[in-house]
């Protein structure tokens, strides 16, 4: 070891926060779960962040035994497609519009929805020509927010310098410097991807959305220095102001370094709030009716599937909260562990908010399906954990058909991974083996350090894999094949059959 990251990983549940080693090892960490995020008018606090970050990140030094001036990179990652408009000096003028805020979807409606799976000919022929990915005729994206500062909020227009994902916000709050990637401005679909030494925003893209150019931030190399931390900053956490910052980084392309899969091939998949199915490419793609594409990875000429499924963690949330509110996650595993596997034929759909993949519709909803008078709440709980397993099984096959091959084992991170029965599940719906990395919590966290690592130059992309420890393998049970291939049958039927249902009761 040759010092320390401070690390920061921004979910939609609030930051974790610690300081790990340049090769990923935790020394140091703290989080405490936050309010989830709703659809909708979605928001959140980037002042909150910013003072939780230096207040936690300071506990580490006075209480935690942290030694500061051991300290000498800053590195943060977490959730993208999000926007926090900033002044000149990098402070907020108004709240961070979260990934799942749908305000402006009316302006992105206008101006790219259409005919062809949604979209209008043109728009769809240009983005997926040039960037892989295009902005939701639907909103929650970049896009979308800037529509709707732009044209129903004035007052902060007025006041905004810069447009940053929160990744890049945080950064700027560090170093002072607005920067952005190609990979932390993924979201917002602006950059020809086909070349990823092109470090600029595509002027078609920017005059087909319709949104203000000036207020993009600056683009430089992803895993690049973007400055050394702030003096008063520095100061006020207790670290070495000789520290560097390097570029923010989102929290999917993070993830291929928390698994330690990051080669061509190599698979994870993340159950945390929201969940996905990835593995670096080696060239741009695009899957427009599942609603995945590769976009720009680590690495010079990598990309990395990007996908999402809207609901996984969330979903056991909500169940928590609406039918067990005094049981504890233990207590709840514990249900799920005693029900048998199928849960007695009831089959939850984890479409809470909508879906973005293996299916595109913000009107979809969830729910528990096949109920009967022999229903028990462990019957529930365990479906509530096999519903978004096989919400990612339903995924897994287009990801599989999107690389062109079968991912065998896969590597698993996130919050959810915790639960030993949940991973069993997983492994079980899926027909695959799942190896859980050590620490999955904070997994983001080292996956940050590792990035560091990289940029610093201590450590190379050949080590990576080496330096992610696994706790546990979950090996599928041939035993319960049979119910969960039976259930998987109905699982997509369930969508195709209410689809108009839902877009006639939730527009």
């Amino acid at each position: 070891m040759t010092g320390l990251v401070l690390t920061v990983d921004l979910g939609s549940g609030g930051p974790k926060i610690g300081y790990v080693t340049v090769t990923g090892e935790p020394v140091w960490w703290w989080y405490e779960r936050g309010d989830a995020v709703h659809a909708g008018a979605a928001v959140q606090d980037p002042e909150a962040w910013w003072q939780l970050i230096v207040d936690v990140a300071r506990q580490g030094i006075v209480d935690g035994g942290v030694d500061g001036s051991s300290v000498v990179a800053v590195s943060v990652t977490g959730q993208w497609a999000s926007t926090v408009p900033v002044d000149e000096e990098g402070l907020p003028v108004a709240e961070c519009l979260m990934w799942s805020d749908t305000r402006g979807g009316e302006y992105s409606t206008e101006r790219f929805g259409g005919p062809v799976a949604g979209y209008r000919p043109r728009v769809l022929a240009a983005w997926l020509r040039r960037s892989g990915g295009v902005p939701n005729p639907a909103g929650a994206d970049p896009i979308a927010h800037m529509l709707h500062l732009e044209h129903d909020r004035p007052e902060v227009t007025a006041k905004a310098r810069w447009y940053l994902e929160p990744v890049d916000y945080l950064t700027m709050r560090f170093t002072g410097v607005a920067a952005a990637t190609l990979a932390s401005m993924t979201g917002a679909w602006l950059t020809d991807n086909r070349d990823l030494n092109t470090l600029a925003y595509d002027p078609l893209l920017v005059r087909l959305a319709g949104i203000n150019a000036d207020r993009l931030p600056p683009l430089v190399r992803t895993g690049s220095v973007v400055g050394t931390v702030r003096a008063d900053v520095a100061a006020a956490i207790g670290i070495s102001p000789d520290a560097q910052v390097v570029t923010g980084i989102q929290d999917l392309q993070n993830a291929t370094l928390a698994a330690g899969s990051i080669g061509f091939g190599e698979g994870h998949i993340s159950l945390g709030t929201s969940a996905w199915v990835s593995c670096p490419v080696p060239k741009k793609k695009t899957d427009i009716v599942h609603q995945m594409a590769s976009v720009p990875g680590l690495g010079d000429g990598h990309y990395v599937l990007a996908n999402n499924q809207d609901n996984a963690g969330r979903c056991l949330e909500w169940f928590q909260a609406g039918f067990a509110p005094e049981a504890s996650y233990g207590e709840l595993e514990a249900w799920a562990e005693s029900a048998q596997p199928g849960s007695g034929g009831v089959i939850f759909t984890p479409w809470l908010s909508g879906e973005r993949s293996p299916i595109d519709d913000r009107n979809a909803r969830g729910g528990f399906h096949n109920v009967s008078l022999g229903t028990t709440r462990e019957d529930l709980t365990r479906a509530v954990l096999e519903g978004v397993a096989m919400n990612l099984r339903w995924l897994l096959h287009g990801v599989e058909k999107f690389v062109g091959g079968r991912l065998d084992p896969l590597r698993l991170i996130g919050g959810g991974s915790q639960m030993d029965i949940w991973c069993q599940i997983l492994a079980d719906v899926c027909d695959r083996t799942f190896e859980r990395v050590d620490e999955p919590l904070v997994g983001g966290l080292r996956g940050a350090g590792i990035f560091a690592g990289m940029a610093l130059g201590e450590v190379q992309e050949s080590e990576v894999r080496g330096l992610v420890p696994v706790d546990r393998t979950f090996a599928p049970d041939p035993a319960k094949r049979e119910v969960y291939d039976r259930l998987f049958a109905q699982f997509p039927k369930l969508y195709s059959r209410n689809k108009g249902m839902f877009a006639a009761l939730n527009r």
